[in-house]
């Protein structure tokens, strides 16, 4: 057994419930002689460390021995997963359903195999109640075993029966399996490089996902093959940039739990992110009222008694609502009021940043940014975007790299940094040379704000303005141009410099606008 790593066994306990931990002490009381205790007394001081430091541990604990602490952590380690497994057992389904398993795979052993029977009917109740085909294949797998050992009247019957749902719940998981892989596909693309950038890489995603989408006959797929089907299309028809499309089977997805209510509770992760993709189309599609309506079934998660909420859980929660909350303020144009629930955000998002991934937190890191921009702080934005700007490895979200640099520079010039925009200018021209991303929107900026250096000489400055907001109204008419204004609405930036109006006013005025014309 190859020994745990300090980080490992610290996380794991630091993640222990007051409930877990005491389901552990009474799990690891039924010995309390020898190694188990000391095992227990090395739990004893990772818990009530802040920070894993082994130094203070073994000066402290002089029973541990620098030499047994490896083995000891590994033997702590997996003795808390077992407590946690039967700590666990009556929360998550899965838990149950493997436990089931077992005990059919242990009855058999034990040659008792009409108790095997019986168990293996109650677990296959469970898995198709769960709609959990992996479980089912593999109870299935252990009934044919036991059915050549058993020769009651009915065999054949059963015989026959199992060959049925056999066949019918592999083809059900490869069917998930040619959804969920197509759509993880999918969403990997866009975490890397945002939404399509021109026609090439349109044709190429859209080739990729035709020719990877097996025939199907709707009405036959199971709710998880749905859930898979309709997700694969709504993060194609997102990456694409075809948000009423992608409006169209979001509904759909969301809607397979309305229609199973029960399924809630049974797949809550999915159900989490059923209402997040819905929420993304209704955002862009500036479907406030809906969006509203949307957001309180998702904040309602953490109420419902009935779904027990595990850190994952919570974390994908935290991570949703608050995306959502800004993009509700970005949507009515209330940007220091957004603001202020940053100051909430932080604590609760310096709790979860270790376990949030990069494309999370990026996002984080971008969205807050522009709060602060939209109301005027640009030295605070300034401070989010260099969170960005300062990361070595660009492997992600390499649309928000480029626009982070875009909207720094604009940023500086906000704040009458001249030396540092002309030399921002430079080093973002070659950046983007370098990466090949050089769009006319960006060069159109970047050609701007270097003329703006000189024109404030020569006093031309409103000309520049209004001939740059004339370029930009005209690329929104080009397809793939048009994906930059989902960044950084430069339109109502510019227009608040021409106008000498804050800009949240000028966005606000449209909000107002385009909320007459949606009631």
């Amino acid at each position: 057994m190859s020994n745990v790593k300090s980080d490992q066994l610290f996380n794991l306990i630091q993640s222990l419930s007051k409930g877990e931990k005491r389901f552990f002490k009474l799990y690891a009381s039924r010995s309390g002689e020898g190694e188990d205790k000391k095992f227990m007394t090395l739990f004893d001081a990772i818990e009530k460390q802040k920070v894993y430091d082994e130094e203070k541990i073994l000066k402290k604990e002089k029973s541990l021995l620098p030499r047994q602490l490896p083995n000891l952590k590994t033997n702590l380690y997996f003795q808390l997963l077992k407590s946690l497994r039967l700590c666990n057992s009556h929360n998550l389904r899965s838990i149950r359903m493997m436990e089931l398993i077992d005990y059919a795979r242990l009855l058999y052993s034990k040659c008792l195999y009409k108790e095997c029977v019986k168990m293996i009917d109650k677990a296959k109740k469970m898995a198709i109640g769960n709609d959990q085909s992996v479980f089912l294949l593999e109870i299935l797998e252990i009934e044919k075993l036991v059915i050549s050992k058993t020769h009651d009247a009915g065999n054949e019957e059963r015989v026959n029966q199992i060959i049925h749902e056999t066949v019918k719940v592999t083809e059900s998981i490869r069917n998930i399996n040619l959804f969920s892989n197509l759509s993880m596909k999918l969403d990997s693309y866009y975490k890397k490089s945002g939404f399509v950038r021109n026609q090439r890489d349109q044709e190429k995603v859209t080739r990729f996902f035709t020719a990877s989408l097996p025939e199907y006959k709707l009405e036959s797929l199971s709710f998880q093959e749905k859930l898979y089907l309709y997700k694969s299309y709504v993060s194609f028809y997102f990456f694409i940039r075809d948000f009423k499309e992608g409006y169209v089977y979001a509904r759909k997805l969301a809607g397979l739990f309305e229609e199973q209510p029960e399924m809630q509770v049974l797949k809550p992760e999915m159900y989490i992110k059923s209402l997040n993709s819905l929420l993304a189309v209704q955002t862009k599609l500036f479907r406030y009222n809906e969006f509203s309506e949307t957001l309180k079934r998702l904040v309602a998660i953490k109420r419902d008694g009935k779904i027990i909420l595990t850190e994952n859980l919570n974390l994908n929660l935290f991570k949703a609502i608050y995306i959502h909350e800004i993009n509700r303020h970005f949507m009515l144009g209330e940007f220091k009021s957004g603001t202020r629930i940053v100051a909430a955000l932080e604590g609760e998002l310096n709790k979860f940043i270790t376990r949030l991934d990069k494309h999370s937190v990026m996002l984080f890191y971008y969205k807050i940014a522009c709060l602060y921009f939209g109301s005027g702080n640009y030295r605070t934005g300034l401070s989010w975007l260099n969170k960005i700007t300062n990361e070595r490895e660009i492997a992600l979200r390499e649309d928000i790299h480029s626009f982070a640099r875009i909207l720094s520079l604009i940023s500086h010039f906000e704040l009458g940094n001249d030396d540092l925009v002309e030399s921002y200018i430079r080093s973002t021209y070659r950046y983007f040379i370098k990466r090949g991303d050089l769009s006319l929107y960006q060069k159109y900026i970047l050609d701007f704000l270097k003329g703006l250096l000189i024109a404030k000489e020569v006093k031309n400055v409103q000309s520049r303005f209004m001939l740059l907001k004339e370029q930009m109204e005209s690329l929104q008419k080009n397809k793939f141009e048009r994906r930059a204004f989902l960044y950084f609405d430069i339109i109502s930036w510019l227009e608040s410099k021409i106008s000498r109006r804050p800009v949240q006013s000028i966005i606000k005025e449209k909000v107002t606008e385009r909320l007459k014309l949606v009631a």
